[in-house]
C-alpha cells in the first residue's frame, strides 16, 4: 500500500469529481481505470488531496514522476504510544464554579474535542451528557453506526467515525473492524475521557485510585475517529486510515484533535501526522500528540513545530505494595492485593524457574509452584507475566525494572498478588536470592493509595530531544501526567489478561498516550475562554506559564537512582500549571506563513513545499531556522556567536515588562531590549537574544537557561537549549 499526496484541494469540487480525477490518474499508470478504481481504497477529498492504492513498487516510482504528484511514501504502521492528575496540575476540583477560571473557560463548554484513536465505549459514564445543551450548529460530523449493535452517540459524545481499509490491506483479521467506532482495547476510551470526559464521582480501579474522575474540559463536546485496530492482540495505525481520520476530523468542524500516536522521526513532507496536522494547524485547530515512549535512547516522535508535543511525567500519588524479606522491607507498588498469609513463602528467580533460563517469565516450570517468582521488565508485557507465573502456580510475582525504567514506579492491574520494584532495589533482592538460594523467603503486602511522593519526575521511558529533524525546534513542547492516570476503559476484555476476573470500568494506564489528552483539555478551555486565539497562542500560552520545579520546590528530577536534574529535553518548557495557562500576559504567536518560511529555509523545493500550500513562493532571503517565533529556543551549533528574534503579543492588561535570564556561565546571553512597554491588547515588541560560547572547557555540550519577561504580575517564561560546538 502507497500513499499519494497531491497536497490541498485549490479549488472547491465535487467530491465525486475528485475521486474520478484519483481514478484517472492512477488509471494512467495502470493502463487501465478499473484496475486504477480496485487498487484505491481510499480517496482524500475534504482538506487533504490524495489517495491510498495498492500498487507495485514500479507502478509507485512510476505515478512519483507526474507533475501534480507531489509525494509517494509507504502506507507504514505507527503504534499507540483521571481523578487526582488535574489536581496535582492546579486544575480545580470544581471546575464549573472555580473563581481561579473565568467561567467561559471553567469546563471548555461548546469547545469539541476530536481524538485520532483505537475507539469509543460510547456507555462510559464518563460520556453521558446530562444537563448539556443542543450540539453546537457547526458540526459536520456523524454517528457512524449503521449494520453495528447498541452503538449510539449523544451531545456529548457527539461523533464516532472509523477507517480501516488501509488496516484490512494487510490480510488482517476482520474481527475487529466489524465493531466499527467501538473501543475493543480500551486506550482510546481512556485518552478521550482525560481529555473531555464527563464528571463522574466516587470511582476507582477496584479501590485504587478513588475520587471523582473528570477531564480537562468535562462540558466539551467529543468525537472519536478510530483508526487503531487489534492485530490480534497489539493495536495497530496505519497512516492511510490516519490520515483519513485527519481530513474527516478537520472537515468536521473540531477545535481540537489530539493524537496519542506515533513511529520514528521522519521528514516533514514523509510524514502523514506532520503533513495532516499542518492542514489542521492551517484551519485554526490545536494538534496535540505525545513525544513517545521510547527514551531514553529512542527518538522523539511528532516534532513539527506547528504540533504540540507532549512528554509524561509523573505525579505525587502511588499504590504502595511492600516485599518483607530477611528482616529488610522493599517498597513497591501494585495493583494488586498482598498474599492472604503472613506467612513467609520461597522466593525464586525466573532463570531458575523458566523453561529456557530467562530473565523474564514467558514460560516457567513446575519449580514455580507455591513461590513468589522475581521476574524482570522486558518486551513481554507485565500483565502477562503475572499470568504466566499463575499458571506455574507461582502464589506471587516481583518485577523488577529495567535499567531503562530506573527507578520509576508503574502499577499494572496484576491476577495475583504482586510488586513492582525499581531497578537499584532489584539487583539487592538478586543478590540475596543468589547468596540464599533455597532458602530465600519474602511476603507480598500492600496497601491501596497514598499520596505525597515526590513529583514530578521524568519517567525513562519518556521520549525525549534533540529533535532528529530539526534541532533548531527544541522539543518536547511541554509534559504533563502520564504515569498511572486512573480513567474510562473499554467494557470488553480484563485488565489483567484473566478472562474469568471482574470488569472495571475505569483503569490506570502510564504513557505519552496519557499526557497528551492532558494538554488537549486545557487548550480546549482556552479556546472556549479565547476562541480568536490561534493555536500557537493557545501553545504559547501553556508553554510560558509552566514550572520546572516540583512539590517540594526542587528542579523537576529524573526518576532514576541519582534524581538526576532534568533537562527541556525531556520536559520541554516545563509541567503544565493549569491554574496559570488562563492568563499568561504575554504569548508568541505563528502564522500558517511563518511555517511556510521554516520549510522554505529548511531547503524544501517547490515540490515538497507543495505539500503544504498550493500557492506559497519563498521569500528570497531564507529565514534564520532558529527565528521561528516559538516559545523556546534551541541553538545546536554555536561556533562564534548568534543572534535570534523573537516577537511577544499583548493579552493582558498594559504593563512594563522586565527580562532576567538564568543560563549557565559557560555562555554568554544578552537580551535586547530588556524593558518591553505594552499599551493595549494585540501590541507586538520585538526583541533579539545573542549567544556567545565561553565553554569553560566543556566542549560539544548543551548547557540549558531560562528566558523570562515578567511585569511583577505575569511570568512569561521559555526554556533554551544551547549546543557549544567548539
Amino acid at each position: 500500500s502507497y500513499i499519494v499526496y497531491l497536497g490541498g484541494h485549490s479549488t472547491k469540487s465535487s467530491e465525486e469529481a475528485i475521486v474520478n480525477s484519483h481514478h484517472e490518474l492512477l488509471g494512467s499508470v495502470m493502463k487501465s481505470k478499473e484496475k486504477a478504481k480496485e487498487a484505491i481504497f481510499y480517496s482524500y477529498t475534504k482538506e487533504i488531496n490524495g489517495f491510498a492504492a495498492n500498487m507495485e513498487e514500479d507502478e509507485a516510482n512510476e505515478i512519483s514522476k507526474h507533475p501534480s504528484v507531489l509525494s509517494v511514501f509507504k502506507d507504514k504502521t505507527l503504534k499507540i504510544q483521571t481523578t487526582h492528575s488535574w489536581d496535582f496540575i492546579g486544575l480545580p476540583s470544581n471546575v464549573t464554579t472555580s473563581s481561579s477560571l473565568p467561567p467561559t473557560a471553567s469546563s471548555g463548554a461548546d469547545v469539541i474535542i476530536g481524538h485520532i484513536d483505537t475507539g469509543v465505549w460510547p456507555e462510559s459514564k464518563s460520556f453521558n451528557d446530562d444537563g448539556m445543551g443542543p450540539i453546537p450548529s457547526k458540526w459536520k460530523g456523524i454517528c457512524q453506526n449503521q449494520n453495528i449493535t447498541n452503538f449510539a452517540c449523544n451531545k456529548k459524545l457527539i461523533g464516532a467515525r472509523y477507517f480501516a481499509a488501509g488496516f484490512l490491506q494487510g490480510n488482517n483479521s476482520v474481527n475487529d473492524t466489524k465493531n466499527g467506532p467501538r473501543d475493543t482495547v480500551g486506550h482510546g476510551t481512556h485518552t478521550l475521557s482525560t481529555s473531555g470526559g464527563s464528571i463522574v464521582t466516587n470511582v476507582s480501579y477496584f479501590g485504587y485510585a478513588n475520587g471523582t474522575a473528570r477531564g480537562g474540559a468535562p462540558h466539551a463536546r467529543v468525537a472519536m475517529y478510530r483508526v487503531c485496530w487489534r492485530n490480534p492482540v497489539f493495536a495497530t495505525c496505519k497512516e492511510s486510515d490516519i490520515l483519513a481520520g485527519i481530513d474527516a476530523a478537520i472537515d468536521d468542524g473540531v477545535d481540537v484533535l489530539s493524537m496519542s500516536i506515533g513511529g520514528g522521526p521522519e521528514p516533514y513532507f514523509v510524514d502523514t501526522v506532520a503533513i495532516g496536522s499542518f492542514h489542521a494547524t492551517n484551519k485554526g485547530i490545536v494538534v496535540v500528540c505525545s513525544a513517545g515512549n521510547s527514551g531514553p535512547d529512542g527518538a522523539i516522535s511528532n516534532v513539527a513545530p506547528w504540533i504540540f508535543t507532549v512528554a509524561a511525567n509523573t505525579i505525587d500519588r502511588y499504590f504502595p505494595s511492600y516485599l518483607t524479606y530477611d528482616g529488610k522491607r522493599i517498597n513497591g507498588t501494585s495493583l494488586s492485593n498482598g498474599l492472604p498469609s503472613k506467612d513467609l513463602y520461597p522466593i525464586i528467580s525466573s532463570i531458575n524457574a523458566s523453561v529456557y533460563g530467562g530473565d523474564d517469565c514467558f514460560s516457567l516450570t513446575m519449580k514455580a509452584k507455591g513461590k513468589i517468582v522475581v521476574c524482570n521488565s522486558t518486551m513481554v508485557s507485565p500483565i502477562d507475566q503475572a499470568v504466566n507465573v499463575q499458571i506455574a502456580g507461582g502464589v506471587g510475582m516481583v518485577l523488577v525494572n529495567s535499567e531503562k525504567q530506573g527507578e520509576i514506579y508503574l502499577s499494572f492491574p496484576y491476577s495475583i498478588p504482586t510488586i513492582h520494584i525499581t531497578n537499584s532495589d532489584g539487583q539487592v533482592l538478586q543478590s540475596y536470592i543468589t547468596s540464599n538460594n533455597k532458602s530465600a523467603m519474602g511476603l507480598i503486602s500492600s496497601q491501596v493509595t497514598s499520596f505525597g511522593n515526590r513529583a514530578p519526575q521524568m519517567p525513562q521511558f519518556s521520549s525525549q530531544g534533540p529533535s532528529l529533524v530539526n534541532k533548531e525546534i527544541l522539543k518536547p513542547d511541554v509534559s504533563a501526567p502520564g504515569v498511572q492516570i486512573l480513567a474510562a476503559f473499554a467494557g470488553v476484555g480484563t485488565s489483567t489478561g484473566v478472562k474469568t476476573d471482574p470488569l472495571s470500568p475505569f483503569a490506570v494506564m502510564s504513557g505519552t498516550s496519557m499526557s497528551a489528552p492532558h494538554i488537549a483539555g486545557i487548550s480546549a478551555l482556552l479556546k472556549s475562554q479565547y476562541p480568536t486565539w490561534s493555536p500557537a497562542m493557545i501553545k504559547s500560552a501553556i508553554m510560558t506559564t509552566a514550572t520546572i520545579h516540583d512539590n517540594t520546590g526542587q528542579l523537576i528530577a529524573m526518576a532514576d537512582p541519582s534524581l538526576t536534574p532534568a533537562t527541556p529535553f525531556s520536559y520541554g518548557a516545563g509541567q503544565v500549571n493549569a491554574n496559570a495557562v488562563m492568563d499568561p500576559g504575554l504569548v508568541y504567536d505563528l502564522t500558517t506563513e511563518d511555517y511556510l518560511n521554516f520549510l522554505c529555509a529548511n531547503d524544501y523545493n517547490l515540490k515538497e513545499l507543495r505539500l503544504f500550500s498550493d500557492n506559497y513562493t519563498c521569500p528570497s532571503t531564507p529565514m534564520q531556522i532558529e527565528d521561528l517565533n516559538l516559545p523556546s529556543i534551541s541553538i545546536p551549533y554555536l561556533v562564534d556567536g548568534i543572534t535570534v528574534t523573537r516577537k511577544l503579543t499583548n493579552v493582558g492588561p498594559p504593563g512594563k515588562y522586565n527580562v532576567s535570564i538564568d543560563f549557565p556561565k559557560n555562555i554568554t546571553v544578552t537580551v535586547n531590549p530588556t524593558e518591553l512597554d505594552f499599551d493595549k491588547v494585540g501590541e507586538q515588541k520585538v526583541f533579539q537574544v545573542s549567544v556567545s560560547g565561553n565553554h569553560g572547557g566543556q566542549y560539544k555540550k548543551y548547557f540549558f537557561g531560562r528566558l523570562k519577561w515578567s511585569d511583577g504580575k505575569h511570568s512569561v517564561e521559555i526554556p533554551l537549549a544551547v549546543h557549544s560546538l567548539l
